[in-house]
């Protein structure tokens, strides 16, 4: 009898292409994976659902209450997934609107109790207080369980691996895609990773991939 895989669905609100806030949604999703794969034996699923292929499905939605099949099949990977990753551009001090107009749509009880990794892009790290201010609040309102470790990743941080007094990008990816893992998977939620992260660790090089990134 063949296992049923886990699915973890990140949701991209990226508006640009490439978009780094796509790419830190698969940084994420890909060390959840990686934690996953090292703690259980259960194949892993990732999908990434971009919300800028759906805005306007989205916009006739809430308009007419009818949603088009690939926002309806989006909608159903959200409310059935084992574990969810949302990552948001910060537009005026807060999440987008195309990103909330996507969790408006959500049924208010279908996030009950689902493991939530919540993540965010900016042009300065002056924004970082968005994750705690507007969308931890928001999906604590969903009756989600948000992971302890949020992700901030402005345009200083990519390719930086930190200094002795903070956490470069990487380190910080891994440590927050292991506490999704380890609640997918059954374990309580931690302050960190199982194994623990030091300053010294392998730092994935960003720059290759970024060479003509924007943000948006």
């Amino acid at each position: 009898m063949q296992t049923e895989a886990l699915k973890i669905v990140a949701v991209s609100a990226g508006l640009s292409q490439p978009s780094s806030t796509r790419l830190l949604a698969d940084r994420l999703a890909a060390a959840a994976r990686e934690r996953l794969a090292t703690d259980q034996d259960r194949p892993v699923e990732i999908r990434v659902i971009e919300l800028r292929d759906l805005a306007v499905d989205i916009a006739n939605h809430l308009v007419t209450g009818f949603p088009p099949q690939a926002l309806d099949e989006a909608i159903d990977a959200v409310a059935t997934a084992d574990g969810l990753i949302a990552v948001s551009p910060v537009f005026t001090a807060s999440y987008s609107g195309l990103f909330k107009s996507f969790f408006d749509l959500i049924d208010h009880t279908a996030l009950t109790g689902k493991p939530v990794l919540i993540a965010a892009t900016g042009g300065t790290a002056r924004h970082s207080l968005v994750l705690e201010h507007a969308m931890r609040p928001l999906f604590t309102y969903l009756r989600a369980t948000v992971v302890p470790t949020s992700v901030y990743a402005a345009s200083e941080d990519w390719g930086s691996s930190g200094d002795e007094y903070t956490e470069g990008l990487p380190s910080r990816i891994r440590r927050a895609g292991g506490e999704l893992a380890r609640m997918v998977s059954g374990g309580r939620a931690a302050s960190g990773a199982s194994r623990a992260l030091g300053l010294d660790d392998e730092v994935v090089p960003f720059e290759q991939q970024l060479a003509d990134l924007r943000l948006d």
